[in-house]
Parts: structure tokens; C-alpha cells; sequence
């Protein structure tokens, strides 16, 4: 969901701040992770308005940066005051590092940070990212509930699996290490695939993990693998809806889809998306939801 557009030796560094309203959250949060590296957002329990931030180098992806916030303007009729801070490097880098301890998810998983020197817990699979990129560490919510979803569902044994918009690879990898299958994982970013093959590497799970640039179902690669008995598609709700009826046809029957990125609040609007697949659980990580779908068997 979010590039991986920081490098570890990052001469400058910038936040790029906006206070939006919760339903132009996910129009700003897609904008600012058009060129930054790392997106946060806050929620103001009183005034219910919620503050996106975005960390990028200094200087770089303006454009990308410009486009993506008039495009969100228009969509929303929400037309924030975009504010910039320098952010220090060395500081930031440390305390994304220290900031990111052990991940426990679910009762199987350990996502842990290469800076991290001791051992995984017994009984737990470990699933290592590079702390430095501060992005896809597990920490997310839609992320968290997606691994959930896995241990639920993984005594169907899936064949094929498919992981739409793979980020950093975390879904992916967990998947390979818990069903012990291969797993083609996709994203429309070249950063974001570069990363995963990174991390797929890091995990010795290169040789299971196909990674490829694609631009969602349109891509040729993506309908020649299917039909597919499980797909993740950790993404944003509005994209999600979009893609309902080219995931339906791309489940094998009794094929489950595992979706996220979406807030509680639009649960029913991305359910009502996908009429042709039965709801079998909603799975809830403080503001985010995750939705286990299956297609009849």
C-alpha cells in the first residue's frame, strides 16, 4: 500500500502533513503514497478529523506529489492545507528502527526487523523485513488481519495463490512459509516489487516467490495463472470495488479471497461489491477491517 521510496543513505528528508475528514481519508492516504516512503495517519477523537502524514526525500517525486493531491481535491470536493517540515535523516532512521519491535500476529507469526539480534519465539514463523525502508512491517492493521485470515483459512491447503498489490512482500512470504506452496505476488509499483524480491530473498524464499510489476487484472499474467484458490488483495477500498467482478471470476470454486485495506466504515460498501462471493468473516484491527470471502464450491 505504501512505496518504498526512502533510501537508507537519504541525504534530506521531509513530512508532508494534511487534516482531512474520514471520507477523504483514503483519497489523501493513496496521494501522499504517490512519493512518500512512509504514511501514518491519526485519528482526533473529538474532532473526528483524521491527520495523514507522509515522510519523502527532499526534492523528490514533486510532480508525482502535485498530481496525486489535485487528483484527491477533485475526487473528495476536500481541499486541505498541504504543510511541510524537515525531518532529520539520522533521527528519523533510528527511530523508525527502534520503533519497530517484534510483531507478534495471530498465533503463528513473528515479523520481525533485520535489527533485531535475538531469536523468533519457539512455535512462531518469522518473517524478516528491513526496518530501514519503514514501510510494510507488519505493523498496519489491514496488514495484521490479513495474517489472521491466513491461519483461518490454511487448512484448506490452497494450490494457487495469488498476492494483488504485494507491497513488501509480508502476505506473500507468509503464505509460502505456512503452506509451504509457491505464491505469485504483483504490484503496479516498480519500487514495491524490488522490495519484495528484497525481502523474498532475505526469507530464502526467492525460489517460491514470483514477483512481478502488474497493473491489477488487466495484466496478461495475472488471468493466465488463474483460476487461483487464494488471493490476497491488501489494497484500498475504492480500487477493491472496482476489481469485484474480475476477483469473482478469477477464484477456482471454493476459492477464498482475503481482503483489506478498508476501514471498518466501508465494510458494507466493499461487501456489496462483491455479491457473487459469500461473506464468511469480518476481522476487525482497530480502525481497519479485513474481509474473508469465498466463492461457492
Amino acid at each position: 500500500m505504501t512505496k518504498n521510496r526512502i533510501s537508507r543513505h537519504a541525504t534530506g528528508l521531509e513530512t508532508i502533513r494534511v487534516e482531512v475528514p474520514e471520507e477523504a481519508l483514503e483519497a489523501f492516504e493513496a496521494a501522499l503514497s504517490e512519493a512518500c516512503g512512509a504514511i501514518g495517519f491519526f485519528l482526533d477523537e473529538e474532532t473526528r478529523i483524521w491527520t495523514v502524514e507522509g515522510v519523502k526525500e527532499r526534492g523528490m517525486y514533486e510532480d508525482e506529489l502535485a498530481s496525486a493531491l489535485a487528483i484527491a481535491v477533485l475526487v473528495t470536493e476536500v481541499d486541505p492545507v498541504v504543510t511541510r517540515f524537515e525531518t532529520p535523516t539520522d533521527d528519523w532512521l533510528a527511530r523508525t528502527a527502534s520503533a519497530f519491535p517484534e510483531q507478534l500476529v495471530g498465533e503463528r507469526f513473528a515479523i520481525r526487523g533485520t535489527h533485531l539480534t535475538d531469536t523468533a519465539p519457539t512455535g512462531r514463523i518469522e518473517i524478516l523485513v528491513d526496518a530501514g525502508v519503514a514501510f510494510g512491517s507488519g505493523e498496519h492493521g489491514s496488514t495484521r488481519g490479513c495474517l489472521r485470515a491466513l491461519e483461518g483459512i490454511a487448512h484448506r491447503r490452497p494450490q494457487r495463490i495469488l498476492d494483488l498489490g504485494t507491497g513488501s512482500g509480508i502476505l506473500a512470504m507468509g503464505a509460502a512459509k505456512l503452506l509451504h506452496r509457491p505464491v505469485l505476488a504483483t504490484d503496479i509499483d516498480p519500487w514495491s516489487v524490488r522490495t519484495a524480491r528484497e525481502n523474498a530473498r532475505r526469507n530464502q524464499l526467492h525460489r517460491q516467490l514470483r514477483v512481478l510489476r502488474a497493473d491489477g487484472w488487466t495484466s496478461p499474467v495475472l488471468t493466465h495463472n488463474a483460476p487461483y484458490d487464494l488471493v490476497f488483495a491488501n489494497i484500498l477500498a475504492r480500487p477493491l470495488t472496482m476489481m469485484a467482478q474480475s476477483l469473482t471470476h478469477a477464484l477456482a470454486p471454493g476459492g477464498t479471497a482475503i481482503l483489506a485495506g478498508l476501514l471498518a466504515s466501508q465494510i458494507n460498501w466493499v461487501r456489496g461489491a462483491h455479491r457473487g462471493l459469500k461473506l464468511e468473516r469480518v476481522i476487525r484491527e482497530g480502525q481497519w477491517a479485513c474481509l474473508v470471502l469465498r466463492r461457492a464450491g
